[in-house]
Parts: C-alpha cells; structure tokens; sequence
C-alpha cells in the first residue's frame, strides 16, 4: 500500500438538493492517472473498499461513495432504485468534474455502475465484482441462501465488517432496497453501455454464479471475465491486491479475455507495521464513526473514517 507520507483522506458530503452522498476522497499523489470511483452494495458502504482503494490511489485519486441511505447517510426518501443511485453517482462526477473515470462497482453497486455506463458512452473502462441478481434466482428467499453459503467462506472481519453496515443502514431501508435489486436485470442493461468491462468474482461467490457471468459477457459490448481462487462475495475486501492488480491491467488494456488468479496472490497480506497500538486505533476509529452515524454527527463520522483510513495505511504501508 502507499506510503503515509504521501497519503491525502479527505470526506465530504456532496448534496444534489436534498439528497445527500458522502465521498471519501483519496490520493496518495499520483494525480497523473485516471480517477476511480467506487460504489459499494446493497446495505454497505465505502467501507468495504478499505483495502482496495489505497492500492488504486497509487495511480489516480479514488472517491469511494456512501450512497443515500447506506453508512449512516440518511436515506432520502425516494425510491431506491439503480436509477436513482445511479443519479447520485452521476452528479458527483460533475461535481468533481471527472474526466473517463474507471467505474467500479461491487455486488448492487453492479447495477448502479450498469445504468452510469448506458447513460455515458465516453466512459471508457468499468469493473463489475461480483454483478447481481441472477434471473433465475432473483427471489429474496434464494438470495438469502446464496447470500449464507458464500458467507461460511468469509473472514470473521468481513462478517463484522457486514453486520455493523447492515446496523447503519437499518432494517427498514435494506428491505425497502431489496426488492428494487432482486427486479433490476443486469443481462438485459449491460449491452447499453460502451465501456470495456471487466467483471470479476470469487471462486466460492455463490450471489454472482458464473452462468451470470457467462451471459454478461455473451450480452456486453466488450467484457473480459476473471476469477480468484479462494474468495467469496466479499473479494472486493479480502482479496483486495489481486482484484487492484487486475483492475490496473484491465484499463492498460494488458488483460486476457479469460483467467483465474491463484488465492496467494490476490489476498491481502498481514500488516507490515501492526501491533496492538494499530489493532487498538483501527477498533477505535470504527467505533467513532458508528457512534457519530448513530448521533447523526456528520463532521464526526467523516473525521472517524479519515482517521480508520490512515491507520490502515500506517500498518499496510511497505517497509522502508
């Protein structure tokens, strides 16, 4: 990961009149490349890009988003559709007037990433992890089991990591959520879109079948599909060096149509600087910010995820 030293967290609110998207912005100086903005699944939030984005950072400045209703940002009232996500993610790159950005989405994020891209045809790279619903399943009942069978393969901290997001969000919201994704039809709105796609999933990704994946591509413009061994839903978290590493050779256009990547390589390593003082601060810092959610404090939880992000990167940063 980056080195601290040349590491910039900022977290801002943008607000498209009532409506409200909180922006973690990160750069680490490399300002040269291309942005990347990040949106996260159903329920979740940028969080869930804690790994990911710093390893992206080190081409070009990320804005990974806490779309309405998800991460403690209140819901606005509006139907939560992919459309009008979609809308939030748009006028954020207007307001930061980005340039072909590289659009990532993960899991529901998928679908929000699907509609930017038929809307935007000058967008030229975009990586869907994990793409939902499968049609065939697209009931809540199945879901749930796929959802169950693919979290036995997750790590205790991507189980926490989901559960304390879900609390954020709230019951009410996720199930208002809910039936919005399990309708929306990915197969049928990829095809829309003019950017190269990379779509990426686990090997134990039970939400995001490979048939899905299959038909994505047969149904894309241009898609180039991969694998990585050993993960799950959540490879976007606990394979974050691997799917960054495709990623970067995906918009270099240096990427087979077709491949697996080995677990070993793609799964983020221990901490190169951590000790209890590190475990300490990232539980401390996790803790502000669901506190201040729950208050509605919003400069506190933006000071709560500017502070987790940079001690992540103290305990992840390279040697030397």
């Amino acid at each position: 990961m980056a080195d601290s030293s040349s590491l910039d967290v900022q977290v801002e609110t943008h607000r498209r009149g009532a409506v409200r998207t909180r922006v973690t912005r990160i750069s680490t100086g490399a300002r040269e490349g291309r942005a990347f903005v990040l949106v996260a699944g159903i329920g979740v939030a940028a969080t869930y890009f804690e790994f990911l984005a710093p390893l992206l950072a080190e081409r070009g400045e990320v804005f990974a988003l806490d779309l309405p209703g998800f991460g403690g940002v209140p819901a606005s009232g509006e139907q939560p559709t992919a459309a009008f996500f979609a809308d939030q993610v748009e006028s954020v790159l207007d307001h930061y007037d980005l340039a072909d950005p590289v659009l990532l989405g993960h899991s529901m994020g998928t679908q929000v990433v699907t509609e930017v891209l038929a809307r935007r045809p000058d967008l030229s790279h975009a990586v869907l992890v994990s793409p939902v619903v499968d049609e065939a399943e697209a009931t809540a009942l199945v879901q749930a089991v796929r959802f169950v069978q693919s979290t036995v393969r997750e790590s205790l901290h991507i189980a926490l990591l989901a559960v304390s997001a879900y609390l954020l969000c709230g019951v009410l919201y996720f199930f208002e959520a809910l039936p919005h994704m399990l309708r929306y039809r990915i197969s049928d709105r990829v095809g829309a879109g003019h950017a190269r796609l990379l779509l990426l999933r686990g090997e134990f990704d039970r939400p995001s079948p490979r048939r899905l994946h299959s038909r994505l591509v047969a149904r894309a413009r241009s898609a180039r599909r991969w694998e990585i061994e050993g993960a799950a839903h959540c490879v976007v978290n606990s394979h974050a060096v691997g799917v960054a590493r495709l990623v970067l050779r995906h918009i270099d256009d240096d990427l087979k149509p077709k491949g697996r990547m080995p677990a070993a390589e793609a799964a983020v390593p221990p901490a190169t600087h951590g000790d209890i003082s590190m475990v300490l601060g990232a539980v401390a810092s996790r803790l502000a910010e669901w506190i201040s959610a729950a208050r509605k404090d919003e400069h506190g939880v933006e000071r709560a995820k500017a502070r987790h992000a940079r001690v992540l990167w103290r305990a992840y940063r390279p040697k030397g």
